[in-house]
């Protein structure tokens, strides 16, 4: 490909990445009054919950499918599930529906999102290079997450929330006719081995099984949640028994015994578990708690947005001078630094807490991504880029997947609680009305601080579960360099022997 061709085709991929960023702080600034209007605030969790699981139980498959079809045809075909979920998205009537559209769309959000790096890789064979696209993707991703708070609060406030999802519509379609046109991609190589179709559907079973019994949690009786979850992870084991004998397995057993590799895992999975927390449930500490409307619930994703890009163009330089688990670390701490800042505000805490907690919240995102998304690229083998990219893209998934359900437990079971606790003069309904600023002016004014007190607890539980993550996080990172020194020390010990 000529260099016009590659710049339009990262062009359009990048498409991609801003409409990742877009969907996501649309979707958080447009959720309380989704749920305020399809009576659904008990299904917060399964929200935002069946949208990574469509993205996980398929995101190792579209990276199989571009082995077989192209990379070209397994983005587009991703894009345009992608764009037909919102569309449905944007006509639900009720929440079931919603949840379907929603799974839809996730399913074509795991290939959307994870096929452009792995296009990247083919696209940029040097490193440097490929970092600085990666830095451009963080980059668009930011900006299209500044823009999408702004641009859904306004469609909430002004028109209503079905529109926030009309405008994936049009990005997805140049994203697609620019790969059409432009991108020649890469000869297959012809391949006798048998589609692992076993593996895939051992896989999808335990994922769908384990993630729904985490998800019913509080909510299912007791038996079925544990029956569901050991019947996941059974499959899960049976999984990776049936993958030694794969002839092409979907996920190589050898990525698990790559150590870098899976430290890589490790840290995406623990921080990228904590910031789902931030990124659904602060918009609705802002309109619940503060009562601010659905615009300005959604500048609380900006400064985030601004610092991650600031982060995502300092990470490559700190480096080089620091290397790869100093800089995350650097990362680490700018979460902890905002969820401690979460963990002392208070409900009565003023808005520009939380815009200071979400600024820390996106440095750490900036530098933590690009290093981390590099690294599993230069730790895999050159035949395993494109199945490492995608698993660790589905590691991320199954985090927040998981941590999403447990946040929503954890809110169902402050807000069934704090219910009980009224004795009548609080319902479920009250607490639908609260979480949307624009129907929180119908309710009792002498029952709101209650109500709010409420809602503030389960929120604070959140938090400090998230930071219980990353103080994991930094400390797994503190052994590895621990680890790491220690190997020198006996290398250098060595030589020095050798020496003498």
């Amino acid at each position: 490909m000529r260099k016009k061709g590659i710049l339009i085709v990262t062009l359009a991929l990048l498409l991609s990445n801003a409409m990742s960023g877009l969907d996501g702080t649309i979707i958080n600034t447009a959720l309380p009054s989704i749920i305020s209007d399809l009576h659904g605030i008990q299904y917060m969790g399964w929200i935002v919950a069946v949208f990574l699981l469509g993205m996980a139980v398929v995101t190792p498959l579209w990276s199989k499918l571009g082995e077989r079809i192209g990379n070209k045809r397994t983005h587009q075909i991703a894009t345009l599930l992608f764009a037909i979920g919102s569309i449905f998205q944007a006509l639900s009537s009720n929440i079931i529906f919603f949840l379907i559209a929603r799974t839809v769309m996730g399913i074509g959000a795991g290939g959307m999102n994870t096929m452009p790096f792995i296009i990247y890789a083919d696209l940029y064979t040097n490193l440097k290079e490929r970092g600085k696209v990666i830095g451009y993707a963080t980059a668009s991703y930011s900006a299209a997450s500044i823009i999408g708070p702004l641009i859904g609060g306004y469609i909430v406030d002004v028109f209503s929330w079905h529109w926030v999802f009309y405008i994936n519509v049009p990005i997805a379609l140049i994203s697609i006719l620019g790969i059409q046109f432009f991108f020649k991609d890469s000869k297959r190589s012809s391949t006798d081995e048998k589609i692992d179709y076993l593996g895939a559907v051992i896989m999808i079973v335990g994922l769908v099984t384990l993630l729904t019994g985490i998800q019913m949690i509080g909510t299912a009786s007791l038996s079925l949640i544990i029956i569901s979850i050991i019947i996941g992870l059974i499959f899960l084991i049976v999984l990776f028994k049936v993958e030694k004998k794969a002839a092409d397995p979907i996920i190589p057993n050898r990525l698990l015994k790559n150590d870098p590799l899976v430290v890589n895992f490790l840290l995406f999975s623990l921080l990228w578990g904590a910031f789902v927390a931030f990124n659904i449930y602060i918009p609705m500490w802002a309109q619940g708690l503060l009562g601010v409307s659905a615009l300005i619930g959604g500048v609380t994703q900006i400064p985030g947005s601004i610092t991650n890009f600031m982060g995502s163009v300092a990470g490559p330089s700190m480096q080089e001078q620091l290397g790869k688990y100093r800089t995350v670390a650097f990362g680490t701490l700018a979460f902890l630094i905002s969820f401690g800042v979460m963990i002392l505000a208070g409900i009565t805490t003023p808005f520009w807490f939380l815009l200071a907690a979400g600024a820390f919240e996106g440095i750490g995102i900036g530098l933590c991504f690009n290093v981390l998304q590099i690294s599993v690229q230069d730790d895999a083998e050159k035949r395993d880029i494109p199945i490492a990219t995608s698993f660790a893209y589905l590691l991320r998934i199954l985090s927040q997947t998981f941590m999403s359900s447990i946040y929503g437990v954890i809110l169902n079971h402050a807000l069934v609680k704090g219910v009980d606790e009224a004795h009548g003069k609080i319902s479920m309904a009250m607490l639908n009305k609260l979480s949307d600023s624009q129907t929180a002016g119908s309710l009792p004014k002498n029952l709101l601080p209650h109500m709010k007190q409420i809602m503030y607890g389960g929120l604070h539980n959140i938090m400090l579960l998230a930071l219980a993550l990353v103080i994991i996080a930094l400390v797994l990172n503190a052994g590895i360099q621990l680890k790491m020194k220690k190997k020198i020390n006996h290398l250098n010990m060595e030589q020095r022997q050798c020496s003498s």
